[in-house]
């Protein structure tokens, strides 16, 4: 259906570096496709998850992925544009863990582009519990550790052509 969930080792890589911290998480997951980090996320341990999500044919197959694990009470699916504020929840709402697995066209254009480091600098700044992660995927060598604000920590481990970021407030 034109999605590209993160690959399965990939998304174990992930989570084992995650370890722990996914335990009581409260989680937003932006972009979210078939829900499948932030589901997993659910199965592992977190609290409640936020899925961000624009396309109708997508979200069709999220709802249906939601209902079918039983985990309506604790998923709240946001048909929004993931890079609207607006779609992370009130202005209070804070989170110990976020995906960003944006679509890699996004990257390649300087509009689009620009708009997903603003987010992911308002999200680590404002939106991120203490001590919260925000892990981004992207292509291999699409993006530079320098790209990202001074103000963020930044730990980038690459899976084949998958370049995974964990990036924290400083």
């Amino acid at each position: 259906m034109g999605t590209r969930p993160m690959l399965d080792r990939v998304r174990e890589s992930v989570f084992s570096t995650i370890g722990e911290r996914v335990i009581d998480a409260r989680v937003l997951d932006l972009f979210a496709g078939t829900g499948s980090l932030g589901l997993e996320a659910l199965s592992r341990g977190a609290l409640e998850a936020r899925l961000v999500e624009r396309d109708p044919r997508v979200l069709d197959l999220l709802r249906r992925n939601v209902d079918d694990l039983a985990l309506e009470d604790r998923v709240e699916i946001i048909a929004a544009d993931a890079l609207a504020t607006r779609s992370w929840g009130t202005a209070d709402s804070r989170y110990e863990l976020v995906f960003f697995d944006s679509p890699y066209p996004m990257l390649e254009t300087g509009k689009t582009r620009t708009g997903i480091f603003t987010a992911i600098e308002t999200l680590i700044g404002k939106r991120m519990a203490e001590g919260g992660l925000l892990v981004f995927h992207a292509p291999k060598d699409a993006v530079q550790v320098t790209e990202f604000s001074p103000k963020i920590t930044v730990e980038l481990r690459e899976y084949g052509t998958n370049a995974i970021f964990y990036l924290e407030k400083k």
